[in-house]
């Protein structure tokens, strides 16, 4: 279960140059308006390639830097890599040989390859007091300048050695009890990823979630941490590889992936990087990255209508985080994918089966990619007897055929399945930790029933209390005029929150209502009509309940007649 920050968006580049740069980027975040939860730092952060360190001539202060950052709800993201830089002086690397801890070659000696930092060894993390070792690493002591809201992005970790044969370690390494790297190579990865996890874990003694971002993957991943895609670059053909990609890391039970926004490699034209957050927004891990050699590509580097578009796609992912992190619990729960092929939903239907440039986020969002330079139509089929309801514009298509939808570069298209109720938080902060204590808006796509049903999960959003059964989770069921919020963690210690639920918007409803009524406080709330208002003024007319103001945590039913 990952915290909330680790849900939203994500800005990072090979590499931020100095604490300036961050301090600069950072500001500008806020001056155009755009909110982010976590600023990352690549290799060159470092002493020399040594992680654990800093340039204190580029970063002399980085608890403050961090501190900063931290004052306004956001995190830091430091690389650590699995290659140790051969130097006496360097307290890893004399501690790792001392200790007999790195992997050895054919010939008894510590294996010693060339990576980022020059001739490097490698722990051997398939011995357990070789990953507690490298826990101890990143307490607050162990990693001089780091603070508790710094967390670790694991990369070369397959592992990767530029000069080793098919660029890793020879078959024939050694690792604990004479076993060979041939044997247990899909595994080096995972072991060091866990490692990482466990250190960070005990760094909050126990408290606080880790958040690790790994490259190397394998079954077990999703118990420490994200995936991402590794190295794509920006052209369109790796945007559109990029969903089945994330689909089938759901599939083996993988749910935090996503793929570098913008592309790694290369520089995106401003009309593929708009159309990348558009569709990044709804990718489980919402990165955006670069590599060192591109131009910078910060969204408002691109021109006021640029920024704008790029603005509302990240918008969207932050209204849309009670949604995520709600589908996340259910990924913790049970293994089910956030993001899901359309025939996990639909899985009589064959129309499904070879579609993979849209996907479904949990049960209730139906995503199209665009992946084609100045498109202006798309055909996106929907799945099912029910009707869609367009995110934007609350339009109702039938389900069961494919739409001829025009197109336009404000948007990919997005649809709400009937019978669906999504939560959402519509006001916009500068980070995820700033709308904690927001009240929520329930989005209502009533089926041909005239009935819909959704969930909401809470909790710290930080800590394993919710282990303890320290959360909210409630069902939520609109049938016979009637929204009734029903609790699905009886006899828990309930986590307490007085968020309220602000607004309540009805599509597709049939007849002509006009009054709420919210039990069992019996008071009257207030009801209008209007379109959906989201981006446009323009729809169909949706029934809005103002301000009910009922609590998230309690049982409750309103009356609409």
């Amino acid at each position: 279960m990952p915290q909330l920050f680790a849900v939203a968006y994500h800005q990072c580049r090979w590499n931020y140059r100095d604490d300036e740069d961050v301090a600069q980027v950072d500001s500008k975040f806020d001056e155009h308006d755009i909110p982010y939860d976590v600023l990352w730092l690549d290799i060159e952060h470092t002493d020399g390639k040594r992680y654990f360190t800093w340039d204190r001539m580029l970063f002399p202060h980085p608890e403050e830097m961090q501190r900063k950052l931290a004052a306004k709800g956001r995190h830091m993201v430091t690389i650590v890599d699995p290659h140790i830089k051969r130097d006496d002086s360097y307290f890893v690397h004399r501690e790792a040989t001392e200790k007999g801890y790195y992997v050895k070659d054919a010939n008894g000696n510590d294996y010693d390859g060339w990576c980022w930092s020059g001739s490097s060894s490698y722990p051997d993390m398939l011995r357990p007091e070789v990953r507690s070792w490298w826990a101890e690493k990143f307490s607050t002591e162990n990693y001089v300048g780091s603070t508790p809201s710094l967390y670790i992005w694991n990369d070369m970790n397959e592992p990767s050695v530029f000069n080793g044969p098919e660029v890793t370690m020879p078959r024939d390494a050694i690792h604990q009890g004479d076993a060979e790297h041939r044997e247990l190579h899909n595994v080096y990865g995972y072991y060091f990823h866990m490692a990482t996890a466990e250190g960070l874990v005990k760094r909050g003694d126990g408290r606080d979630r880790p958040f690790v971002l790994s490259r190397a993957v394998f079954a077990g991943s999703q118990r420490h941490g994200a995936i991402w895609t590794g190295d794509n670059s920006a052209d369109w053909d790796h945007l559109r590889v990029s969903v089945p990609m994330i689909l089938s890391l759901g599939l083996t039970g993988i749910s935090f992936s996503g793929a570098d926004v913008g592309g790694f490699f290369g520089n995106p034209e401003p009309e593929l990087l708009v159309r990348w957050y558009q569709l990044g927004a709804y990718y489980p891990f919402f990165r955006g990255h670069a590599h060192h050699d591109t131009k910078r590509r910060e969204p408002w580097l691109f021109g006021e209508k640029n920024t704008e578009r790029m603005r509302e796609a990240i918008r969207i992912r932050y209204m849309l985080l009670p949604y995520f992190y709600t589908l996340f619990r259910e990924a913790n729960t049970t293994g089910v994918p956030v993001a899901r092929p359309l025939w996990m939903e639909f899985p009589s239907e064959e129309a499904t089966f070879t579609n993979d440039e849209a996907f479904m986020i949990g049960n209730s969002l139906l995503v199209q990619g665009i992946y084609t330079e100045h498109a202006k139509r798309a055909s996106v089929y929907l799945p099912g007897k029910e009707s869609w309801y367009d995110l934007k514009t609350g339009t109702a298509y039938k389900g069961g055929k494919t739409h001829k939808l025009d197109v336009n570069e404000e948007g990919v298209p997005a649809f709400q399945r009937a019978g669906t109720i999504i939560p959402r938080k519509d006001r916009f902060r500068r980070s995820s930790t700033q709308m904690v204590n927001d009240p929520y808006t329930l989005v209502i796509a009533l089926n041909s029933s005239q009935a819909a049903e959704g969930e909401l999960y809470v909790d710290d959003g930080r800590s394993f209390e919710f282990q303890q059964g320290s959360y909210i989770h409630r069902r939520f069921v609109f049938a016979d005029g009637k929204l009734t919020s029903l609790n699905l963690a009886p006899g828990h210690t309930q986590f307490s929150s007085e968020c309220v639920i602000e607004r309540i918007i009805l599509q597709g409803l049939s007849t002509g209502q006009k009054s709420a009524l919210v039990e069992p406080a019996n008071q009257k709330a207030e009801i209008e009509r209007g379109p959906l208002l989201l981006y446009s003024r323009q729809g169909p007319t949706v029934l809005t309940i103002r301000k009910p103001n009922v609590r998230i945590a309690d049982n409750w039913v309103i009356k609409i007649f």
